[in-house]
């Protein structure tokens, strides 16, 4: 699966390039609690197909109703109110700003969003973001008020969308990449995730007897050593790389490569042993250090009991996902924290009463 926001502008490129009238809804800010964040985008063509979301489904209704009517009863040879795509500038709509509007439209109990309308969006330009996103760039689009005008250029990082009175500006980025090392059972699970969480996923393994085996659609396989992988797959910000073979041979030195860039996660699976195991070797023979290392996650996941390749699949993308949006996990939630305490209630059941940890 790729990126959400790349779906959702090239569906409506290719709405727009083939003459049919759409709508881009960007949710540009939320008061209270909200379904979905700042930045969010939909589009809406004129038949009422729909491709991404600006709430649970009860605003994208309304939009459908507001904007689409007449083309369904123009079909259908009905006559009625012009319920149409209009032409024009961007406007604003506000939901939920009082209680029966947010109960109306499944907002929680008190909250409200707002959303730009971006009337038949040029097709030129929104394959121009489409070219930039695809080749790995970050990109600012900015959109005047008075006109709907779109200019696009380079952004330096991620940035939060920006609104006042003469543009909005949102920042648009290229999709997540995923880079495992090991196509064994866990790397399937943990690769179909990734898929459906928007993420690119490339799976390297050098051993035939494990590519052979390989059977999820949609991911690239590689079989190159895992360290010229990870160099030539250049991990940026957008990137995380999981070593999952459980052989120093292959899961080490794809792990140092990949310390060196700047991806936003590194980690490799194995025990607490292991992972200790790990970190002694890279110091010992690959001249590294704790600090040098501190970057380096495992175990990987967070301690949710698990067991079995799809639980520990659970486990790991959970805490990918956690990095990735900025989230401080409690250090409860750590795998060798919460078994340490776990070890140690079980071995002085009084530990935790006394205030030991």
């Amino acid at each position: 699966m790729e990126n959400l926001d790349v779906m959702v502008l090239r569906t409506l490129q290719g709405w727009r390039a083939a003459g049919r009238r759409a709508l881009l809804a960007t949710v540009v800010r939320t008061w209270g609690s909200s379904p979905r964040p700042v930045g969010s985008i939909m589009a809406l063509c004129e038949d009422g197909a729909v491709v991404g979301s600006v709430s649970g489904g009860c605003i994208e209704d309304d939009l459908i109703d507001r904007h689409t009517r007449a083309y369904a009863q123009e079909h259908a040879g009905a006559t009625g109110h012009d319920h149409r795509i209009p032409s024009g500038p961007p406007s604003f709509v506000k939901y939920g700003v009082t209680a029966d509007e947010a109960h109306r439209f499944g907002l929680p109990c008190g909250g409200t969003l707002e959303l730009l309308l971006e009337y038949d969006p040029d097709p030129a330009g929104l394959a121009a973001l489409i070219a930039d996103l695809e080749a790995g760039r970050l990109v600012q689009r900015t959109v005047r008020l008075a006109d709907g005008a779109v200019t696009l250029q380079p952004a330096a990082a991620p940035a939060d969308l920006v609104v006042d009175a003469v543009q909005l500006t949102n920042t648009f980025g290229p999709e997540y990449r995923m880079l495992l090392i090991g196509a064994g059972q866990l790397a399937e699970y943990l690769a179909t995730m990734a898929l459906f969480s928007g993420f690119a996923v490339t799976v390297c393994d050098p051993r035939e007897e494990y590519r052979g085996a390989w059977n999820v659609p949609g991911a690239t396989v590689v079989s190159d050593m895992p360290d010229d992988v990870v160099r030539a797959f250049h991990p940026d910000r957008r990137t995380c790389v999981v070593a999952l073979t459980h052989d120093p041979k292959l899961d080490d030195l794809a792990l140092l490569e990949a310390l060196e860039t700047d991806a936003f996660y590194v980690g490799g699976i194995g025990s607490r042993r292991n992972n200790e195991a790990r970190r002694a070797r890279m110091i010992e023979h690959f001249e590294q250090t704790e600090a040098s290392l501190a970057r380096l996650r495992g175990p990987i996941g967070i301690y949710i009991g698990s067991k079995t390749p799809p639980e520990i699949a659970v486990s790991v993308m959970a805490e990918i996902l956690a990095v990735k949006n900025g989230v401080t996990l409690p250090r409860d939630m750590a795998v060798a924290e919460a078994k340490n305490e776990r070890e140690l209630a079980h071995n002085d059941p009084g530990a935790r009463v006394c205030g030991v940890r």
